[in-house]
C-alpha cells in the first residue's frame, strides 16, 4: 500500500520554506490507519514493555501501537505538561532551546514519533528515557525526511514506514 497518497504536502507551513507533511488524511481513514499501525509494529525488533510517545503526535502512534501490539504507553511531554514528579531535559532546537519531561520508570521501550526531521527531539527523548530508567531498544517514526540533515551527534538507527528522499 502506498501510504504517501494519504499524506498531503502543505507548502510554507508553519513558516516560509518548510513543506509540512499533513498526516490528517491518513489518520482519518480507519482502514489505512489500522494497516499503518500494524506495519509499524512489525518494524521493531521486539514488542517493548512501553511505547514512549513524543508530544504530541507521537502519542497517537504510541497509543495505537500499544493497543494493537501490546505494551504500555509513556508520554514524553513539553515542560510543565506532566504532573510531578518528573525528570526534565533541555535540548537545542534550530532557533533556541526547549525542555522535555518524563516520569521515572523501567523496562524496555521503543520511542515513537510521527516525523523524523533533524532528530533533535528524538535524540533528547532517547537521552531522557535512559536517564529516567528505560532501556531503549528501538526508535520508530511514521515518516523519515531523509533529505533533512540530522543534528550533530545523531548516530542511531530509526525505523520508518515512509521515507522521503
Amino acid at each position: 500500500m502506498s501510504y504517501k497518497k494519504y499524506i498531503t504536502e502543505v507548502p510554507d507551513f508553519p513558516v516560509e520554506g518548510v513543506n509540512f507533511k499533513d498526516i490528517s488524511p491518513l489518520l482519518a481513514d480507519m482502514d489505512v490507519f489500522e494497516k499503518c499501525i500494524d506495519k509499524m509494529g512489525w518494524l521493531v525488533s521486539k514488542i517493548p514493555d512501553y511505547w514512549i510517545g513524543i508530544d504530541a503526535r507521537g502519542f497517537i502512534f504510541a497509543s495505537a501501537l500499544s493497543v494493537m501490539h501490546g505494551g504500555g504507553v509513556v508520554m514524553c511531554r513539553k515542560a510543565g505538561k506532566l504532573p510531578p514528579p518528573v525528570t526534565r531535559k533541555r535540548y537545542q532546537l534550530e532557533y533556541g532551546t526547549e525542555w522535555i519531561e518524563m516520569k521515572n520508570g523501567s523496562g524496555t521501550a521503543v520511542i515513537v514519533d510521527d516525523v523524523l526531521a533533524t532528530g533533535g527531539t528524538l535524540q533528547a527523548t532517547n537521552d531522557l528515557a535512559k536517564m529516567v530508567g528505560y532501556d531503549v531498544i528501538d526508535n520508530l517514526v511514521l515518516i523519515d525526511l531523509l533529505y533533512v540533515p540530522t543534528v550533530e551527534g545523531f548516530n542511531f538507527k530509526v525505523k520508518s514506514l515512509i521515507q522521503y528522499e
